[in-house]
């Protein structure tokens, strides 16, 4: 696999990991903050939008999935899709802990 694909799969994780909190909060009915809150990243957003954007990032997954090849192409594809996932998850634990404090 060449590196161009395995920065598709390590995106396709990140978008993934993206997903599942606005996803979730969303459909929780609480609000969270996305990129079209005011100010951007910081205020909260309705649940609405937060299960829109979770949408908006499960697609981007699956596109990128599909155009990595992460299912099939091989345990390095998969260590990228999954480096992705870790990364964004520890990361966005830090950066919404401090938040809340």
């Amino acid at each position: 696999m060449n590196w161009h694909g395995l920065i598709i799969c390590f995106f396709s994780g990140a978008f993934a990991a993206n997903a599942v909190p606005h996803f979730v909060t969303g459909m929780a009915g609480d609000r969270f903050p996305t990129p079209f809150a005011s100010p951007p990243g910081r205020g909260l957003s309705s649940p609405r939008v937060n299960v829109l954007w979770g949408l908006c990032n499960i697609l981007a997954c699956y596109a990128l999935f599909r155009l990595g090849h992460v299912w099939n192409g091989g345990l390095v594809a998969q260590a990228a899709f999954f480096a992705g996932v870790a990364l964004l998850s520890v990361f966005s634990s830090g950066h919404f802990a401090k938040r809340q404090r």
